[in-house]
């Protein structure tokens, strides 16, 4: 594995934890490393510490024994990398504030600066059925980037799936959202 790569993973993996993004156990990040192929973590991994041991290489064309290693979201990833060509980077994460304000509303409509000159409004998707929603995800998901001009996808009481070119920027855009989802929250409160 490139360890260049798996710096720049540890670095934002790392910092999404500490912001509450991941959770022990919950959560995944992945990146594309060729045409057909992609690095994402293992299920077992806790994502405030990965080491090059946390990920595990896997390619769409060729299913072995490691896909079962992989994360339990593998199959979105997956799809994502199949259907948008300009997805470098995918992230699964929980942020608490934007997953809370997905249960009671249909769009998230940013009041703050960076909000509303980065983002604009944020479509909240929901699954209806949660008895299939996870058999349905894989191909729900890419769907919806296909629709919209959107690398964000919150989903209703599920979390929040982002995909970019550059890591930095996916990083930056679901705390961007985060945070105006915690400011529309405590603006409500006054």
């Amino acid at each position: 594995m490139d360890k260049h790569l798996i710096e720049e993973i540890k670095h934002v993996s790392f910092s999404m934890f500490n912001k509450n993004f991941f959770g022990v156990y919950h959560g995944s990040i992945s990146a594309r490393v060729s045409t057909s192929g992609f690095i994402i973590n293992k299920k077992e991994a806790i994502l405030d510490e990965v080491t090059e041991d946390s990920f595990i290489t896997l390619d769409c064309q060729k299913r072995d024994y490691r896909w079962s290693e992989a994360d339990t979201d593998v199959a979105i990833h997956e799809r994502i990398y199949e259907t948008i060509p300009n997805a470098k980077y995918i992230c699964f994460t929980m942020p608490p504030y934007a997953t809370a304000y997905s249960l009671k509303h249909g769009k998230v409509s940013p009041q703050d600066y960076h909000g509303k000159k980065i983002l604009g409004e944020i479509i909240v998707y929901d699954p209806k059925n949660i008895d299939d929603w996870l058999e349905r995800a894989p191909y729900e998901i890419p769907q919806f980037f296909q629709k919209h001009d959107s690398h964000l996808l919150l989903i209703k009481g599920y979390g929040l799936i982002s995909y970019d070119r550059d890591i930095t920027e996916m990083a930056k855009k679901v705390s961007i959202l985060e945070n105006s989802c915690r400011l529309l929250a405590l603006s409500a409160n006054l």
